[in-house]
């Protein structure tokens, strides 16, 4: 190649592999990962066993998923409820320790507080001065209420951006996890008003029905459903291996506890009969946390214990759900192995067919030239059914076949109107009044012998005009076999191709015409009497079956009186093979006769030649 077009091939293999990076740089690789700062926007209850069932019901097609998508949402939703009660309990139970910016914001919450609590009681005494003071003195109290109104409003404000800024802090746990549980509440709503509680829908999805295409994208939507059903999966006996080492651990913590217990329980005994002293107070007030502090640990263990169960359930539920989608898929591959086998049925029916089809028109021996085009016809056909019945195999039937094939029969009537109408007049010249190969026709003025007739176009061998028969012109001309419908031929060729042949023979002006004339007469019926009769009976059965009068063959002589004599024609029938053989006898016939007159010098005969078509 030269070097331009090298450098435009090594351009478009550049284009195409820089394309190809950035298809890889830029294709799906999950979900976006979010960066959040510690303490501020990470979520201390876990809801993901929430949000992933809600996802996987939205892929729940028939009733066997609803069904374990309802129980999955209904065992998680539990679990989220109970995180979020240890989460607060064990906000409230075990505060975190105070940095110095947190206590900053703690005092800076408990001074606005005070200042509005300050700002409330002042109005409140206002009030009650107001009621028992003197008309004089109202107006004076009324402002100092509106003023002290103003500035509640603003301390109020002030508030407000305090606890703003303590809760943006992220150092209280408990706050934050009441405004989680808060959004926790408000999705729950938005999603029971989206997505409202209704019985199971009766769909049944059959997955072993339809086209192959179908059941391929179900056979992938399907696998893409087990492996977010298996993550669900695997995700819940994490939460659930997670749980139960904590579990575990507080169980060891209460287990050592239990000490601490009895010697509460001991001491309770023995402060319970005497005097109380600030001893006794410490004891029992130590006493009470120890209890309080077990029965903390104890709601814990049971709720980590629900927990654990909730999380087994979820595998259960999604494990069996797999197992269901699992089986769909073995639904959809059954389909898809089974339009498999009926395209190969259909080919290996097209092609023993095809074969069939062969070997019969193989065996019709001299009709096998004959019958070429109607093989390449059926073949033509058993193609289009094998290609038209796999298509719908492989796409499956329009649900409006009726519509979708009225409107492209008349899209295609109207845009292959000549090639319709050629391939329907091929069966209007393959019937009984039709051409065959070596028919002597006329088509569009044009004369000649047929030698092919094939689907679309009939082929002629221009023989000239009629007085030239049986000498091509070396022309071969074809037709559209429109004209079959559309125009008219004509065919000459009866089983004899008859037509009417004349010659004409000049008697001179001083001989007596009438015994020439009738010997003349004689000979020539002699002639002609066995194509005549020929002739009458193929027009006698032909007038027949069309309801027409026949047409007598007998041979026909008229006079022509002229200034050099009288002239004969002689019209008779003959066959337009033979012709000028029955010419040629013909003049040897009337040479024989004018020889055989007295005076052979008083008759002379001129040729001539016309004929008119049978």
């Amino acid at each position: 190649m030269k070097p331009r077009q090298w450098m435009a091939t090594f351009g478009l293999l550049g284009l195409v592999l820089a394309a190809a990076a950035g298809l890889i740089l830029t294709r799906e690789s999950g979900p976006p990962e979010t960066s959040m700062t510690p303490g501020h926007g990470t979520p201390l209850v876990d809801e993901r066993p929430l949000q992933t069932a809600r996802k996987l019901a939205s892929l729940a097609l028939d009733q066997d998923e609803q069904r374990f998508a309802q129980q999955a949402m209904k065992v998680a939703d539990h679990e989220v409820d109970l995180a979020f009660a240890a989460g607060l309990r064990n906000a409230t139970e075990h505060p975190v320790p105070l940095t110095p910016v947190a206590k900053q914001l703690y005092s800076h919450v408990s001074q606005a507080e005070a200042t509005v609590k300050t700002d409330e009681d002042r109005i409140d005494q206002l009030k009650k001065q107001l009621a028992a003071a003197s008309p004089d003195r109202q107006d004076s109290i009324q402002q100092q209420i509106d003023l002290i109104h103003a500035q509640h409003e603003y301390d109020q404000d002030e508030l407000d951006d305090a606890k703003e800024d303590l809760m943006r802090s992220g150092v209280d746990p408990l706050t934050r996890i009441q405004r989680q549980f808060n959004r926790h509440e408000d999705a729950e709503h938005a999603y029971d008003a989206t997505h409202p509680q209704t019985p199971l829908n009766n769909v049944e999805v059959n997955y072993s029905a339809g086209n192959l295409i179908s059941a391929v994208n179900a056979w992938r939507g399907l696998r893409g459903k087990v492996v977010q059903l298996e993550q669900a999966r695997d995700e819940a006996l994490q939460a659930e291996s997670t749980l139960g080492q904590s579990h575990e651990a507080l169980e060891k913590q209460v287990s050592a506890e239990e000490a601490d217990k009895l010697a509460v329980a001991q001491t309770t005994s023995q402060f319970s009969g005497q005097a109380k002293d600030a001893n006794s107070n410490a004891t029992a007030k130590a006493a009470i946390a120890t209890l309080h502090r077990l029965s903390v640990d104890q709601k814990d263990l049971s709720d980590l214990d629900k927990r654990i169960q909730d999380h087994q359930e979820l595998a259960n539920i999604y494990g069996n759900w797999t197992n269901q989608v699992r089986s769909n898929q073995r639904a959809a591959l059954h389909a898809m192995i089974r339009s498999a086998l009926l395209i190969a049925l259909i080919l290996l029916c097209a092609y023993l067919t095809g074969r069939l089809v062969d070997h019969f028109f193989a065996d019709l021996g001299p009709e096998r030239t004959r019958l070429r085009t109607l093989r390449v016809v059926i073949r033509f056909a058993l193609q289009a059914v094998a290609v038209l019945l796999i298509l719908f195999v492989l796409f499956g039937a329009p649900n409006q076949m009726p519509t979708i094939l009225g409107l492209a029969g008349a899209g295609l009537t109207v845009a292959m109107k000549d090639f319709i109408v050629g391939f329907f007049g091929w069966f209007v010249l393959m019937g009984r009044n039709g051409l065959r190969v070596g028919d002597w026709v006329e088509i569009n003025g044009v004369v000649g012998e047929v030698v092919e007739i094939n689907l679309l176009r009939t082929v002629l061998l221009e023989t000239g005009n009629w007085a030239d028969t049986g000498h091509p012109t070396g022309r071969k001309v074809a037709f559209v076999n429109s004209f079959a419908i559309e125009g008219h031929f004509f065919n000459f060729s009866t089983s004899g191709q008859w037509l009417w042949d004349e010659i004409q023979i000049l008697v001179p002006s001083n001989q007596d015409p009438y015994p020439i004339i009738d010997s003349i007469q004689k000979m020539v019926a002699k002639e002609t009497e066995t194509a005549a009769h020929a002739a009458e009976q193929e027009w006698k059965k032909a007038a027949g079956s069309h309801r027409a009068q026949s047409v007598s063959a007998a041979p026909a002589v008229n006079l022509r009186p002229t200034t050099s004599g009288v002239e004969v024609h002689v019209r008779y029938i003959t066959s337009a093979h033979e012709r000028y053989a029955m010419r040629t006898r013909l003049y040897q016939q009337l040479v024989a006769v004018l020889h055989q007159r007295p005076e052979p010098q008083a008759a002379s005969a001129a040729v001539g030649k016309k004929e008119t078509p049978a």
